[in-house]
């Protein structure tokens, strides 16, 4: 993973004007899992990266990274505890690191040794976490790598990676990788069921991938499958990492980064739904995206919560990512904050699945979003006794305390709507009310 140039892309409809099923299923969702891990774990390094940039701060040659994979071999992982981490969280859907930059396979790949079943494992881990989330009903999509340093036809291999990392698209055998990528995705389209994404991470100057040939092999193999913005063409939504936009998304108008820390940055204004660009950000739990024995900056469950309701505000879905030890388990501070977001999403999750942004936007102690035409209220600052809603030319009905759908006393006039919030204890991360209209 990496920070990059966010690319605007249009929402996808069908012929008639109607919103895309595949859109709207991704819209549906509103909050997936994340996973970073392969051989690199053992190292408690970065993915791919300590090859690319050489650091001090990973501290292991290219040749000891590559030969991680002879050893790599995680006896203790259980996908069916995955997939029911990920749902216990609120989590409608996972994306998995089938290939990485370092062009090692999770997957049984016909095309190369460098694999998960060349390992002292020995088995097809996308194949038990695809069988895992049929049975637990959970969505699956695939990050695949287009950078792959492990192929001779990407890169001149009797090179270092950091010097040629970025690929060569000059040399003959260009043409070798582009074939290699697309019996690849071809193999994860068509052996592992439906595909929810394919979940794309080409760097820099994507062009190269000749994306659009891609995009037709998904559409040609899996038609529900959505996919991101990073190969270099058009894609289904747009892929800010570690950030949320300060405003809300639209087609063809860059924007800036945010946090709940700078508020003031915050843009008002709600655009026309034809206008609006889907997004989702990625962001990990710690610093790093693979599993760091030695990363023990954890952003709190109160945090990553928040986070979340940011970016639901604006419309955007949210990837938060984990990285599994080197035997497979899941490291404590991973669940202990995912049980935690899973409670407020279980007290919560009416505000957040299905909803898009909120007609109000642009304020500072609060945020919304909003599902057929009623309104819900994410307080981050409660304020003494009462909320003031500005007007948004609705009338309303009802407001309750969505937790425990406790109706609360309001008074509505021309400059907007007075909530009584006497009596509340407000939630240690986000307290959420319900504004009917009528």
């Amino acid at each position: 993973m990496a920070a990059g140039i966010i690319t605007l892309v249009p929402v996808a409809a069908t012929g008639t004007g109607e919103l895309d099923p595949r859109i709207a299923a991704f819209r549906q969702r509103k909050f997936g899992m994340f996973v970073h891990w392969g051989p690199y774990s053992q190292a408690s390094v970065e993915a791919s990266w300590p090859i690319m940039e050489p650091t001090p701060k990973w501290p292991i040659s290219e040749k000891n990274y590559v030969g991680l994979a002879r050893t790599f071999n995680p006896t203790a992982f259980d996908p069916d505890a995955l997939v029911e981490l990920a749902r216990s969280a609120g989590q409608k859907y996972m994306v998995f690191t089938t290939k990485h930059h370092d062009g090692f396979c999770m997957f049984d790949s016909m095309y190369t040794d460098y694999k998960i079943t060349e390992s002292p494992y020995g088995k097809d881990i996308v194949r038990m976490l695809s069988d895992a989330c049929a049975r637990h009903d959970l969505p699956l999509g695939f990050y695949y790598s287009p950078p792959d340093l492990h192929h001779p036809g990407f890169r001149d291999t009797s090179k270092p990676a950091s010097t040629n990392w970025g690929g060569e698209p000059q040399r003959p055998e260009w043409a070798s990788y582009l074939a290699y990528m697309e019996l690849q995705l071809s193999e994860l389209l068509g052996r592992y069921g439906p595909v929810e994404t394919i979940w794309f991470d080409g760097l820099h100057h994507q062009e190269k991938y000749d994306g659009q040939r891609f995009i037709d092999l998904i559409r040609h193999l899996q038609p529900m499958a959505t996919v991101n913005d990073r190969i270099g063409t058009v894609g289904d939504y747009v892929t800010p990492e570690q950030f949320t936009p300060n405003r809300i998304p639209t087609k063809g108008v860059p924007f800036a980064g945010t946090d709940t820390r700078v508020q003031e940055r915050l843009v008002q204004g709600v655009p026309d739904p034809n206008s609006f660009q889907d997004w989702e950000t990625c962001m990990t739990i710690n610093n790093t995206w693979a599993y760091n024995s030695r990363d023990h900056e954890f952003k709190s469950a109160r945090d990553l919560i928040r986070t979340a309701v940011e970016v639901f505000s604006r419309g955007g879905n949210f990837l938060l990512n984990i990285g599994p030890k080197p035997d497979g388990t899941i490291p404590s501070e991973f669940r202990e904050r995912l049980g935690e977001i899973g409670n407020w999403m279980a007290a919560n999750g009416e505000s957040v699945y299905g909803t898009t942004y909120g007609p109000i936007q642009g304020q500072r102690g609060y945020r919304t979003t909003a599902k057929d035409g009623d309104l819900f209220v994410h307080i981050l600052d409660m304020p003494p006794g009462r909320l003031t809603l500005p007007g948004w030319g609705r009338k309303v009905g009802a407001v309750r305390l969505l937790a425990d759908k406790r109706p609360l006393n309001f008074i509505q006039s021309g400059t907007g709507v007075d909530i009584d919030l006497t009596g509340i204890i407000p939630d240690p991360a986000v307290t959420v009310l319900e504004v009917y209209v009528t």
